[in-house]
């Protein structure tokens, strides 16, 4: 599908498994130069292998933890280094663990808030010069369907990722009219992360389509959101989820 985003620039963080991944290949094939982030540089480099694989513009890869202020600084900086602009910011990064609330010590609480919500903060501050120029960007957040519906088994999720969303509807404010700022809130995926022994177990059977969703699926989505075809959406939180919400809100 054509999105008319080819030749444009995005930084996609948490990128060398999962959602993040399926979001890469996803704008990697719309011809979109593609800074692919990890922190394992032997899985990075085979992500970005797999995304080159199918791409129509340039795929590069930079290692960075999204929980070290100084390793965002330098992806984003590298990323302009490298093409001379930032047009897309793809905010991911892994899920909490899963444990009942009175397993929680402080350090999960702070560990996790700094994973979900500063890394979101600080790739913001520094990118948003550069989403700015050459016409204006977008920002999409990946999160999840709990900023909908609370997942009682999973407090840290749960709760931290409602900053996001106050954090993503404030800046499409304050962003606009440059810079749309949205948010895809995925279900269940068939990744990696479905096989972590934490993860719910959940069956596609549990999902009205039948079937559990493909990373790049999600993909598509953030491309169009990156896209002047969604030109008019900011500030939209938006399920990926093959109907599983029941929420109508």
């Amino acid at each position: 599908m054509d999105y008319g985003i080819e030749g444009t620039v995005a930084l996609v963080t948490a990128s060398s498994s999962g959602l993040g991944k399926g979001s890469a290949m996803a704008l990697a094939r719309e011809g979109v130069h593609v800074v692919v982030n990890g922190r394992d540089r032997e899985k990075l480099a085979h992500a970005v292998a797999d995304i080159e694989s199918v791409a129509k513009g340039d795929v590069i890869g930079r290692p960075g933890d999204i929980t070290d202020p100084d390793d965002l600084t330098a992806l984003v900086d590298d990323t302009v280094e490298e093409f001379g602009r930032l047009d897309h910011l793809v905010t991911s990064a892994g899920g909490p663990p899963r444990h009942s609330f009175f397993e929680l010590t402080d350090e999960h609480w702070y560990d996790n808030f700094d994973m979900l919500v500063m890394s979101v903060v600080r790739l913001v501050r520094e990118a948003a010069p550069y989403l700015r120029r050459d016409g204006g960007g977008s920002i999409v957040n990946i999160t999840s369907l709990v900023v909908k519906e609370a997942s009682p088994s999973n407090p840290l999720s749960s709760s931290i990722r409602m900053a996001t969303m106050g954090l993503e509807k404030c800046l499409s404010y304050q962003l606009a009219p440059e810079v749309r700022v949205n948010a895809v809130l995925p279900g269940l995926f068939d990744t990696p992360r479905r096989n972590d022994p934490g993860s719910a177990r959940v069956e596609p059977s549990d999902v009205p389509a039948g079937r559990l969703g493909e990373a790049i699926e999600l993909g598509e989505v953030v491309a169009f959101l990156c896209s002047e075809a969604a030109g008019y959406l900011t500030g939209a939180s938006i399920p990926v989820d093959g109907g599983a919400l029941e929420s109508t809100l």
